[in-house]
């Protein structure tokens, strides 16, 4: 297994310890929670430079290391959407949007077509990722560790009600539009319909 595919087994492997942190009453919980899930972020950002300087990019990577992306944001969001950070809603717009794209990347196997990951798509994980990594943060300033960042949350621009509703919009609206770009995109595969 080359390197960029072993860091998307990593991102999905640091996705347990993240839930575990993010539901389990440990001191401190939240606080490591962020940083697993910025660690397992930076994998994401690593992986795909790496494949694609070092030409190595395979089918297994363009389709293991989506799904490990997937894997990571839901379970992120399910946990800020069950703390009551995130409405629900978002979380089953963001699930029925990755459902849809994994259902035309089975399709596309099933027609000998491997689909790898478009350039909408990594901008609409970006935005999820500050998403997550903003409400994890604003949970994290309970904390003692992170205690420090609280006045940040206080501070109007920046504050739940102005730049949290807008990263919660707009990251919505940007993951169902990336979604119907991938279906237009490959339309062609339901030429049968």
């Amino acid at each position: 297994m080359n390197l960029p595919n072993q860091l998307s087994m990593t991102r999905l492997l640091l996705t347990l310890p993240f839930v575990v942190l993010c539901y389990a009453p440990v001191p401190n919980g939240h606080s490591w929670a962020l940083v697993i899930f910025l660690l397992a972020s930076v994998t994401d950002y690593l992986d795909g430079i790496i494949a694609r300087q070092w030409k190595l990019v395979t089918n297994f990577g363009k389709l293991f290391d989506p799904l490990a992306d997937k894997i990571l944001m839901v379970s992120a969001m399910t946990m800020l959407a069950i703390e009551k950070e995130l409405p629900a809603w978002v979380v089953i717009a963001i699930l029925s949007r990755e459902f849809f794209v994994t259902g035309i990347r089975q399709i596309a196997v099933s027609q000998g077509v491997v689909l790898a990951a478009e350039k909408l798509g990594k901008h609409k994980m970006v935005w999820q990722v500050i998403t997550v990594t903003y409400f994890l943060t604003k949970m994290a300033a309970q904390d003692p560790m992170l205690a420090f960042v609280r006045p940040c949350f206080e501070w109007p621009p920046f504050s739940p009600a102005v730049f949290g509703t807008f990263t919660v919009y707009f990251t919505a609206l940007l993951t169902l539009v990336s979604g119907f770009s991938y279906f237009w995109k490959n339309r062609r595969l339901f030429g049968d319909a």
